[in-house]
């Protein structure tokens, strides 16, 4: 394990971080984290945000423990605010919300009122400095990022296929697409660091086909590197078959099965990474504890497929699997986005 004491070298990454988020002297700073947060990352806020001469506090809740049911993992949806109105306005009125809870505030109830009352909101990844330091976003991913999410605003179908027998039809038409490149400047916004992913929510009904999950693949709700194959027939959006001899297929069967919901064998989000500073092997350099996975999200050329919940099909559950996978060819209305895990520029 790493160790989590302050580096100088840390620090300065937070503060280029709120730099780009465009944070000036003067501003409101919220700090918000619960419980079982990564001690560090909040500690690296607050002294960054001071740096720059903003007013800051630190807004510190109970993380939720002891929910029945299986572990909830990789959800995007942190409980911790729990419809506390006077955290909400809190949040809410304030110039920069840097959210530090563990899962963050990405799909997480309260989040629209937050947004609503023109804060701006980063997401700083549960993440072990180290990695959050390797990747700092720049003026080339934010530009990809933004050619892409044009693109699959624009596009009607995506079409991905592998060498190993992916075929999946996904129909664009109603989706809500968006992506992040690791800072915003714009009140009323969310992104998350690291960054440099565009993906789609899609509508209701829209995803058919086969997806094979080869070895070298990732399982990240487990952080787990995929060593047996795995193949999902998916029929109007919902997993009806998970096909495989190995363990890979059974832990997922058991996980995905214990949740007792059918809204967590459905679609939650599709799309490929666009970062070209993330490794695909990074996740072999560190232990669970120390790594959250959203650098395997973001490698440059991954098709990233998600069960789970999916607001712009009404569907809500904790059960959630992504699933990054290499060397897929990604189409958009016929046009090649990603070739063989290659981005298309």
């Amino acid at each position: 394990m790493l160790q989590e004491i302050i580096e100088p070298g840390w620090l300065d990454a937070f503060e280029q971080v709120l730099r780009r988020c465009a944070l000036q002297k003067g501003d409101t700073v919220a700090i918000l984290a619960e419980t079982q947060s990564r001690p560090v990352l909040p500690l690296l806020a607050r002294l960054a945000a001071q740096r720059l001469g903003a007013q800051v506090f630190t807004l510190t809740l109970p993380s939720v423990v002891g929910r029945a049911g299986p572990p909830a993992r990789s959800t995007g949806a942190s409980d911790a605010i729990q419809q506390i109105k006077p955290v909400i306005h809190a949040l809410a009125a304030s110039t920069l919300v840097v959210d530090c809870t563990v899962e963050g505030l990405m799909h997480a109830p309260e989040l629209p009122a937050i947004l609503k009352g023109g804060a701006r909101v980063i997401y700083i990844s549960n993440e072990h400095p180290e990695a959050l330091v390797r990747l700092m976003p720049d003026d080339a991913t934010e530009a990809r990022v933004k050619d892409h999410i044009k693109r699959l605003r624009a596009a009607r179908a995506m079409t991905v296929t592998s060498p190993v027998g992916t075929e999946l039809r996904i129909s664009l038409e109603g989706a809500v697409a968006g992506g992040n490149w690791g800072f915003t400047t714009r009140p009323g916004t969310l992104t998350h660091w690291p960054g440099g992913i565009a993906l789609a929510f899609p509508a209701a009904g829209s995803v058919n086909g086969t997806l094979v999950l080869a070895p070298g693949d990732v399982n990240l709700t487990f952080k787990r590197y995929i060593e047996t194959p795995i193949t999902l027939t998916i029929e109007n959006d919902y997993v009806t078959a998970i096909d495989g001899a190995g363990l890979d297929a059974q832990l997922m069967r058991s996980y995905i099965e214990a949740w007792g919901d059918r809204e967590a064998y459905a679609v939650s989000h599709v799309g490929y990474g666009l970062c070209d500073a993330a490794r695909w092997d990074s996740m072999a350099l560190y232990d669970k504890r120390d790594f959250n996975g959203t650098e395997l999200r973001a490698f440059a050329g991954n098709f990233l497929y998600s069960t789970g919940a999916n607001e712009v099909a009404a569907r809500y559950t904790l059960g959630h699997f992504d699933l990054p996978m290499r060397h897929c060819t990604v189409q958009l209305d016929g046009v090649t986005v990603v070739d063989s895990g290659q981005v298309v520029d």
